[in-house]
């Protein structure tokens, strides 16, 4: 378990003290923020913020779980070493994405369907992989049975399963990158996410089916390729991001921009598809579906019956224009997120002690 310490303090001691340093850097190039015309007004002053943050925790997640695997002498997982691939292949998509806004200064940044073309690409690697390294039990990174707690139900063959896995890579990116309009809001979140899976991680390999002999039922146990080292991962994510949110919390120093929040949402779907808890993370990352399900009633309402349901979309700056503070609808939504972690958590426990 040392392994988990030495990634969460490892990965939050890199940003505290070299996203500062990378803020420097963005700020003497002119990488700043572009805000949306149509916005709220109180966002007017955050123009030219360094964005692009992202790039501050994806190293240091990557750093973190590289000298901790060093420190403690333990080899990598190919289950560990595939979740931060999709982190960074998501992150360089997003970074494209943030350079061609800024620096080519074309506000929609990448082309729709180059944007998307990248997605697809790190996507169909990542699953296609994903299927692959199986260990002395046969298990694969991830299953192609869908999952809740655990697998269950037929297995839905590779095909199926690239189509679902990039379901949830796209799903879970697009989601962080809309919840992302908040100083610290899709930071803070992903933190108690993050978190969430490393006890899961934990949870998993406590009560791993490669130790069922010691396993007071091994009927509950779980059949997970890596969860020790998935939980390490989670970990530095989890340490990565809080040391960011010190420096993105209102006022925001800098932006995560595409870089990040596509980053994120790559590690949240790679860590729910190669834990086996697929259909969790729609929970587990409930402010994030919420605020998705928003833009997908704001833009279906609207070309329905040509009416908006909210003032605007995504869902939070349908309440910054009601009156709400920023700060008030931050820490509101976080309450949210948490809420929805501790009922997914429980669900993961109470699946758990319903097989015991």
């Amino acid at each position: 378990m040392r392994q988990i310490l030495f990634a969460g303090v490892i990965g939050m001691f890199l940003t505290v003290v070299g996203t500062p340093l990378l803020i420097k850097l963005l700020a003497r190039k002119g990488y700043g923020q572009f805000i949306r015309d149509d916005g709220p007004r109180g966002h007017a002053g955050k123009k030219g913020t360094p964005t692009m943050g992202g790039i501050s925790f994806i190293l240091a997640t990557i750093i973190a779980y590289a000298l901790t695997k060093v420190i403690t002498g333990s080899q990598p997982t190919f289950s560990g070493v595939l979740v931060l691939f999709l982190m960074a292949g998501m992150g360089l998509v997003g970074y494209l994405d943030d350079y061609i806004k800024i620096v080519k200064r074309r506000s929609l940044g990448l082309r729709a369907k180059a944007k998307m073309a990248g997605q697809l690409i790190v996507g169909i690697a990542f699953a296609v992989l994903a299927l692959q390294f199986k260990d002395a039990r046969g298990n694969a990174p991830a299953s192609t049975k869908l999952s809740f707690v655990t697998d269950f139900g037929w297995s839905i063959g590779p095909v199926l399963f690239v189509v679902w896995a990039l379901f949830m890579i796209l799903a879970m990116s697009n989601g962080v990158n809309l919840t992302d309009g908040l100083d610290g809001l899709a930071t803070g979140a992903a933190v108690m996410v993050f978190g969430a899976y490393t006890f899961i991680g934990v949870w998993q390999f406590q009560e791993s089916c490669a130790n069922a002999q010691t396993l007071t039922n091994p009927n509950a146990c779980f059949e997970v390729r890596d969860p020790l080292d998935l939980a390490i991962v989670a970990s530095a994510l989890m340490g990565a991001c809080f040391g960011f949110l010190w420096w993105n919390t209102s006022p925001a120093k800098i932006f995560m921009g595409d870089t990040g929040s596509l980053a994120l949402g790559g590690a949240l779907a790679g860590l729910a598809i190669c834990s086996r808890t697929e259909f969790l993370i729609a929970l587990l990352g409930g402010l994030f579906v919420l605020i998705t399900m928003s833009v997908v009633i704001q833009v279906g309402s609207f070309k329905l019956t040509g009416k908006r349901v909210f003032r605007m979309a995504p869902l939070q700056h349908h309440f910054e224009l009601k009156g709400w503070s920023e700060v008030l609808v931050v820490v509101r939504f976080w309450i949210i997120q948490g809420m929805c972690v501790i009922v997914g958590l429980g669900l993961f426990y109470a699946g758990w002690a319903a097989d015991k």
